[in-house]
C-alpha cells in the first residue's frame, strides 16, 4: 500500500501521468440559425457565384470531390458540374437540414453524381479514394480541426488536394492552422483559395 502510494505521489511530481485532453464535438446549429444562414449564402452565391470560387481550386472533369461542411450546398452543386458524370462528390455535412438542402438541389438540377454525408467527422468513406477535398468557409466553425484534418487525410490520395478559403481567418492563420499537424504542406493561393497537399 505504502509502494503504491510512493508511486502516486512520484508520478505526479514528475509529470508521468498524462491524462487524456477532452476533444470537442462539433454540434448542429439551430434550425432558425441554419435557416438564416442559408438566406445569407443566397446573397452571396449572386454576388459570388460558387463555380468562380470552384475554377481556383484543382478540380479536374472525373475527379472525386468531398465537400466537407457543405451547407446547403452552394459549392457542391458547382463541383458536380465541375467533375462531370464521371466524376462524383461527397457533401458532408453535421446538420440533417443541410443533408436536406443538398439533396432537393441535386435534384432539382437532375445532377446524379452527388452522395451525401451526415458526420460530425468520419465520413466512412475508404482510404485515399478522393482527389479533392473542400473546406470552405467552415474552418473557423471547427471545435477539432485536428481530428477533422485527420479525417480529410486519411480519405485523400497520395497526390490529392485540400483546398481552404476561410474569410474569418487572416492568410497566416489559415497555412498556420492546416499545416500545423504535419499533415499537409501549403503550396499555393489563388485569389482566396488556399491549396495544401498531402505530406
Amino acid at each position: 500500500m505504502k509502494f503504491h502510494f510512493f508511486i502516486l505521489i512520484l508520478i505526479f511530481k514528475i509529470g508521468v501521468l498524462v491524462i487524456p485532453e477532452k476533444r470537442e464535438k462539433d454540434k448542429p446549429m439551430s434550425k432558425t440559425h441554419f435557416k438564416f444562414m442559408i438566406k445569407h449564402f443566397e446573397k452571396r452565391d449572386k454576388n459570388y457565384p460558387p463555380n468562380l470560387k470552384i475554377e481556383k481550386t484543382k478540380i479536374k472533369k472525373g475527379n472525386f470531390v468531398l465537400d466537407y461542411g457543405c451547407g446547403p450546398g452552394s459549392y457542391t452543386i458547382a463541383a458536380a458540374e465541375a467533375v462531370g458524370k464521371t466524376g462524383k462528390v461527397y457533401a458532408a455535412d453535421i446538420h440533417p437540414l443541410a443533408i436536406e438542402d443538398v439533396k432537393k438541389r441535386a435534384e432539382k438540377r437532375g445532377l446524379c453524381n452527388i452522395e451525401t454525408i451526415l458526420t460530425e467527422c468520419n465520413t466512412k468513406l475508404e482510404d485515399n479514394t478522393v482527389d479533392v477535398v473542400l473546406l470552405l468557409d467552415i474552418f473557423h466553425h471547427l471545435s477539432d480541426p485536428e481530428n477533422i484534418l485527420r479525417e480529410l487525410y486519411r480519405v485523400l490520395k497520395d497526390n490529392g488536394w485540400l483546398s481552404v478559403d476561410d474569410h474569418h481567418l487572416k492568410d497566416d492563420q489559415i497555412i498556420t492552422k492546416v499545416t500545423n499537424y504535419g499533415l499537409f504542406k501549403y503550396i499555393e493561393k489563388k485569389d482566396e483559395v488556399f491549396t495544401f497537399m498531402k505530406i
